[in-house]
Order: structure tokens, then sequence, then C-alpha cells
């Protein structure tokens, strides 16, 4: 699989401090970028909001708006889960990387991690997802490993999809196996299932015809 760091561009230099302000209106005007890494004597100080630019005065230098500037980035070691979390986090489709000496190399943008994450076996490989909810202090990841593989199913990823107080959803991939013994032996164990499933929908098929079925014979 490619690695995440073939994914760092320098397709536009960073911003220099002492950029007039008229200029990166003029950048941000041309790209669809929500925000862009800003360098003084060619180190990284943070990156510039294109939604703040709008409101700067044209006259003035990048260096004169430091105050407004964002602090986040990457390492170039950094692993692609957390590359995404630093996107999420911070509302952006730009995120700078730096080096382990903390130098500015280039950026990454999220429709090629995008790419990068839609390579993965999470994504790539044929299976089915199930999506199950329980209790916060109930569930496990170990039971829920367990309760796939002991009916010889595979993961191919799983991940907490939602969580509040009270519960959590776990989202999981699993290649095509048995599915619905793997279902009901979450369900065994205390698990509400959020996804559909077809052998569901036919199990509950089968349930409305034979409730109709009772009504209709007690006429």
């Amino acid at each position: 699989m490619t690695e995440i760091t073939e994914y760092i561009t320098n397709d536009f230099k960073a911003i220099d401090s002492h950029d007039s302000i008229a200029a990166v209106q003029d950048f941000f005007s041309d790209l669809h970028f929500s925000h862009f890494p800003i360098v003084e004597e060619g180190v990284y100080i943070g990156s510039i909001a294109s939604e703040d630019i709008e409101t700067f005065d044209s006259d003035k230098e990048v260096a004169d708006y430091r105050f407004t500037l964002e602090g986040f980035f990457a390492r170039t070691n950094t692993i692609w889960l957390d590359v995404l979390e630093v996107f999420a986090k911070n509302h952006t489709n730009l995120v700078p990387v730096l080096d382990e000496n903390n130098t500015y190399v280039g950026y990454y943008e999220i429709e090629d991690i995008m790419k990068f994450f839609h390579e993965t076996p999470f994504l790539k490989e044929p299976g089915g997802i199930i999506i199950v909810r329980k209790p916060i202090l109930d569930y496990s990841m170990s039971q829920i490993t367990q309760i796939v593989e002991s009916n010889n199913g595979k993961l191919l990823g799983l991940f907490i999809s939602e969580a509040d107080v009270d519960s959590v959803e776990v989202t999981m991939k699993i290649t095509l196996g048995a599915m619905n013994e793997i279902i009901q032996t979450f369900r065994r164990y205390g698990y509400e299932i959020i996804s559909e499933h077809q052998e569901d929908n036919y199990i509950n098929n089968l349930k409305e015809r034979s409730d109709y079925l009772d009504k209709y014979l007690n006429i």
C-alpha cells in the first residue's frame, strides 16, 4: 500500500509572513483552501484561514495578523488516522506537515487523505458492515472481536462511530461469512444491532406473515 507521506505536496509554496494581505486575498480567491501555511524565515508559524483573510486590511502584511494564525499541523511520521483527526478537529481541508526537526516540508489535502483511506482494506476489501450499540460500561473491543472470530468471521477493521455518556456505537467491517450467526451472537451478549441486514429483514418478513396468518385464522 502507498505510504501516506507520498501525498505530501508543495504544489503551492507556503505564504511568507511578509507577504501583503492583498496578495494572500488574491491567492485564496483563486483556490479552494480553507487554510494555508505561513512561514517566517522558513519556519512554520501557523495557518491563516480563508474566512479571516476577507476581513483583513489589504494594505497590511500577514505578520500584522499573527495573532489570528492557527497552529495545527501533522508530522511526517503521523499515521493516517491521526492525520484525518487533525483535519476533522480543525475543520480544514489542508494540513501543514513538519518533520521531526520542526522543518516545514509541505502539506496534505483532504481529498488525497480520503483517497488513501479508500485504499485501506477497511473500504477496499469485500465484506459486510455491522453496527452495534451497548452501554458504555458494558462493551468490550476484545469481546466484539471474539464474537466475530468465534463465528469464523474476520475483522477488516472497527471503530467507535458514535458515543455519549450512556452508550457507544461500534462500526465494524467483516469479511463475508456467517453474518446472521454473528448478528445473533451479538444479540445474545446484549448488543443492540443498529445496522439493517438482509437476514434480519427475511426473519422479520416471516414473522409479519406469521402474525398475519395467526390473526386471519383467529377471525
